[in-house]
C-alpha cells in the first residue's frame, strides 16, 4: 500500500470510528445515570473517540504531538475499557464489596502496562518522528494486554448470574472482538518487525462494527443508560455486515499469507482470491435462505423474545391492506402470513357454501385441484380448536391432535408444514396452508401465538371484504326490486286503461271516433310499455337526458286521457310554458296526481288544474276538495315507499314523482286537511332559467 492510498483509506476508517463513537458518548451522555458504571462507560466511549481523532490526524498531517497524543489515548482506551470490564467482574462476585483474590497485582501490573505502553508508543510511524528504539517492546505489551481483556472477558461470562448472562453478552461479544482484532494485529507486527499497514487501516472499522452490539448491551442494562432502543433490523443489519466484514478479513488474511508465500504468481493469486471472496459475499448476501437463518439466529441469542412485534404488525398491516398491490386481498393475506415465519409459499382455502372450502388463492405454490367438506373430521378439528397444526408433527404423533389425521390433498402440497385457521368470530371462513421455512423454525408458543392474532387479523379483513361484496349484491337485488316496483306501477295504470278501454268496446265498437281513439290508446300504451322494458334494462333513471318540453301541451293531453273519469276536470287555460324534463315521465307524474285527486273526490266535485309561473319555476296546481290526508301522514309517510291510504295503492306512485322532480331540479310541495281536499304543486325550473344557470358550467366543461 502506497503512501497515498494508506493516508486516504486511514483517514476514512478512523473518521468513521471517531463520529460514531462521538455520536454514542453524546446519548449515553444525555441518558446516563449517576453511577460508576454509566460515567464509565462514558469515559470509555469518549476516549475512543478521542483516538480515533487523533488517529485521523495521524493520517491526515503526522507530527509529533498527534502521534503521542495518539499513543496516550490508545493506552488510555485500554485502560478505560478493562476498567469497565473489570468493574463488571466486581460486581458479579459474591460479595460484591470485596477484590476477587489477586485483584491487586493485576491492577498494578495492567497500570505498569498502560504506563509504559503510553512511552514506547504502538509502532506506527513512531519511530519517524521520534528514536523509539525497538517497537517490539510495544507489541509484547499490547499482546499481553489483549490476552487479559480477553480473560477479563471469560471470567465476566463465568461469573456473571445466570439470568443477566443475555444482558451482558453483546457487550462480551463486542469486547472479543474488538481484543482479538488487536491481538491479531499486534501478533502480526511481532512476526514480522513491523505493523501491516492494510491491517492497521482496516483497524478503525473494526472498532465501529462493534458498536451496535455495545449498544443492544446498553439497551438491555438500563442501569447504565435509559430510553436507549436498539431494533432488531439495526441488530440484524450489522450482524450481516459482521459476518461479512470476519469473513472478508479472513479472506484477507489468507491472502496475505498467499502472496507474501507465493512468490511470483502470489499476487496474482491474491486478486482472485478477492475476487472470488466478493462475488460469494454477493451470493450469500441475496439468498433468502442465509438471510432468514440470520434472522433466526440474531431473534434467538440477541433478544428474550423471538418478534418484534411492532414491526412485524406494521408490515403484516401494510401487506394486507396495499390496494395498489398486483395480488388480490386473499393472495396477500397468504404473503403477510408467510412472511412472519420465513415461509416460501403457500395457499388459501375459503369456504364455498354450502359444500365446504376450496382453494381460492396461493402464493409460490402449484394450484391444487381439491376439496374439504364442511363437515368432515379436518375442518371440524380446525372449527372446534382453532389450533394451528404443524403437518409433520400431526403425521408423528395423531394423538397430539385428538386422532385427526391430514387430509390426503396435503401429500400434493410442496413440502407441507402448518395450517393456519382464519376465524372471523364463531365462524371459521378458511384456512391458510404454508410451506416448510427456509430455515428451521421451533413452533413454539410465541410461533403460534402470533400467528393466531395475525390470522384472526386476516380473518376480520377476508370476513369484511365478503360483506361488502354480499351487501354490493344485496343493493343490486335492491335496486332491481326498486324498479321493479316502479315498472309494476307503471303496468298497473296502463292495464287500467286498458281494462276501461275494454269496458267501453261494448258499448262504442261501432263507433269510428271509438275504434280511432282504441289504437291511439293501444299505440300509446305499446309505446309506454316499449319505455320500460328499456327503463328496465338501463336502470330507473332515464335513458335521455333532460330536454325543453311544453308543459302546457303536456297538462293538457292528461287532461284530455281522464275526460271519461267519474270526477269532472276543471282546466284553466294557459300560454306554453318551456320546461326540461322527459314528456313521458311529466305525462306520467301529472297523470298520477290527477288520478289521485280523482280517486279521493266523489261526484260532483270536480278537480281543478292551473298552471302558473314566477320568475323561475313553473307550477303545476292539481286541487281537489276530497277526504285530504292529515299534517303528520304528509310528513313522514306520503313521500315513503309503500305509504299509501288507497285499499289498493302500492304507494310507489307519489315517491317514484317525488324522485323524479328532484332528479329534474324541481319539488313537490303539498297542503292537505282532512275532511277539506289537498292542492298538490309540482315546480319545475322554467327551461330559460335552467339553461342560464347550465350555460356557464357548460361553458367551464368545454373550457377544461
Amino acid at each position: 500500500m502506497n503512501e497515498s492510498t494508506f493516508d486516504i483509506a486511514s483517514a476514512w476508517s478512523y473518521g468513521i470510528a471517531l463520529a460514531g463513537y462521538a455520536i454514542f458518548a453524546i446519548r449515553v451522555a444525555i441518558g446516563a445515570r449517576a453511577n460508576a458504571r454509566a460515567l464509565l462507560l462514558f469515559a470509555a466511549l469518549a476516549i475512543t473517540a478521542t483516538w480515533a481523532g487523533l488517529c485521523t490526524a495521524i493520517s491526515v498531517a503526522p507530527t509529533l504531538a498527534t502521534v503521542i497524543g495518539a499513543s496516550v489515548a490508545d493506552a488510555l482506551r485500554y485502560g478505560a475499557w478493562l476498567l469497565f470490564v473489570g468493574h463488571l467482574l466486581l460486581s458479579s462476585t459474591d460479595p460484591p464489596d470485596r477484590f476477587p483474590r489477586g485483584t491487586r497485582a493485576q491492577l498494578a501490573l495492567v497500570a505498569a502496562a498502560l504506563v509504559v505502553s503510553m512511552l514506547v508508543g504502538d509502532g506506527v510511524r513512531f519511530s519517524q518522528i521520534v528514536d523509539a528504539g525497538d517497537v517490539r517492546v510495544a507489541f509484547v505489551l499490547r499482546i499481553g494486554l489483549c490476552v487479559y481483556a480477553l480473560i477479563l472477558a471469560e471470567q465476566v461470562v463465568r461469573r456473571v448470574q445466570p439470568q443477566m448472562r443475555w444482558a451482558i453478552k453483546p457487550f462480551i461479544i463486542a469486547q472479543v472482538g474488538t481484543f482479538g482484532f488487536e491481538l491479531f494485529l499486534y501478533a502480526d507486527a511481532m512476526m514480522f518487525g513491523h505493523l501491516d499497514p492494510s491491517i492497521w487501516v482496516a483497524r478503525g472499522f473494526a472498532n465501529v462494527i462493534v458498536i451496535p452490539f455495545i449498544a443492544m448491551a446498553t439497551a438491555r442494562n438500563t442501569g447504565w443508560t435509559v430510553d436507549l432502543h436498539l431494533s432488531r433490523q439495526a441488530v440484524f443489519n450489522s450482524s450481516a455486515l459482521l459476518v461479512s466484514g470476519a469473513f472478508l478479513l479472513a479472506v484477507a488474511i489468507a491472502g496475505y499469507f498467499v502472496r507474501y508465500f507465493g512468490g511470483e504468481w502470489g499476487h496474482a493469486v491474491q486478486i482472485e482470491l478477492l475476487f472470488a471472496a466478493a462475488m460469494f459475499v454477493a451470493l450469500v448476501a441475496s439468498s433468502g435462505r442465509f438471510r432468514a437463518k440470520l434472522k433466526v439466529f440474531v431473534s434467538k441469542h440477541f433478544f428474550s423474545y423471538r418478534y418484534d412485534y411492532r414491526q412485524e404488525w406494521l408490515r403484516f398491516t401494510h401487506t394486507l391492506s396495499t390496494e395498489s398491490a398486483v395480488q388480490g386481498l386473499q393472495e396477500r393475506t397468504v404473503m403477510a402470513l408467510a412472511d412472519l415465519v420465513e415461509s416460501p409459499g403457500g395457499s388459501l382455502w375459503m369456504k364455498d357454501e354450502p359444500r365446504g372450502y376450496a382453494p381460492a388463492a396461493r402464493w409460490n405454490t402449484p394450484r391444487i385441484d381439491a376439496f374439504e367438506l364442511s363437515d368432515g373430521a379436518f375442518v371440524q378439528f380446525l372449527a372446534r380448536t382453532g389450533w394451528i397444526v404443524d403437518v409433520g408433527e400431526q403425521r408423528l404423533r395423531p394423538d397430539l391432535y385428538q386422532g385427526t389425521s391430514a387430509p390426503a390433498w396435503l401429500d400434493a402440497f410442496p413440502s407441507p408444514w402448518l395450517v393456519v385457521p382464519l376465524a372471523s368470530g364463531p365462524e371459521m371462513i378458511g384456512f391458510v396452508v404454508l410451506a416448510t421455512p427456509r430455515t428451521p423454525i421451533d413452533v413454539d408458543w410465541e410461533v403460534r401465538d402470533l400467528l393466531k392474532t395475525a390470522s384472526r387479523q386476516a380473518a376480520s379483513y377476508l370476513g369484511q371484504i365478503r360483506a361488502t361484496e354480499a351487501l354490493l349484491e344485496a343493493r343490486k337485488f335492491d335496486a332491481f326490486n326498486r324498479m321493479s316496483a316502479f315498472v309494476v306501477h307503471d303496468l298497473k295504470n296502463l292495464v287500467a286503461q286498458l281494462s276501461l278501454m275494454l269496458r267501453n268496446a261494448q258499448r262504442h265498437r261501432d263507433n269510428p271516433a271509438f275504434q280511432a281513439d282504441m289504437l291511439s290508446t293501444v299505440e300509446h300504451v305499446v309505446s309506454r310499455m316499449n319505455a320500460l322494458m328499456l327503463q328496465l334494462r338501463a336502470g330507473a333513471d332515464p335513458v335521455e337526458k333532460p330536454h325543453q318540453v311544453d308543459l302546457a301541451s303536456i297538462v293538457r293531453r292528461v287532461c284530455g286521457s281522464k275526460a271519461g273519469e267519474r270526477v269532472g276536470i276543471a282546466l284553466e287555460p294557459s300560454a306554453p310554458l318551456p320546461t326540461l324534463g322527459h314528456e313521458d315521465r311529466l305525462e306520467h307524474v301529472i297523470g298520477h296526481l290527477l288520478q289521485n285527486a280523482i280517486d279521493a273526490s266523489e261526484p260532483p266535485a270536480r278537480v281543478s288544474v292551473r298552471l302558473e309561473s314566477d320568475a323561475e319555476h313553473a307550477i303545476i296546481v292539481v286541487a281537489d276538495t276530497g277526504a285530504g290526508m292529515s299534517e303528520a301522514f304528509v310528513r313522514e309517510r306520503l313521500f315513503k315507499p309503500f305509504q299509501t291510504t288507497k285499499p289498493s295503492g302500492m304507494g310507489i306512485g307519489v315517491y317514484e314523482s317525488a324522485q323524479y322532480i328532484a332528479s329534474v331540479g324541481g319539488d313537490i310541495l303539498v297542503d292537505s286537511r282532512p275532511g277539506e281536499g289537498t292542492v298538490v304543486r309540482v315546480r319545475l325550473p322554467l327551461a330559460a332559467t335552467l339553461d342560464e344557470k347550465q350555460e356557464p358550467a357548460a361553458m367551464k366543461e368545454e373550457a377544461a
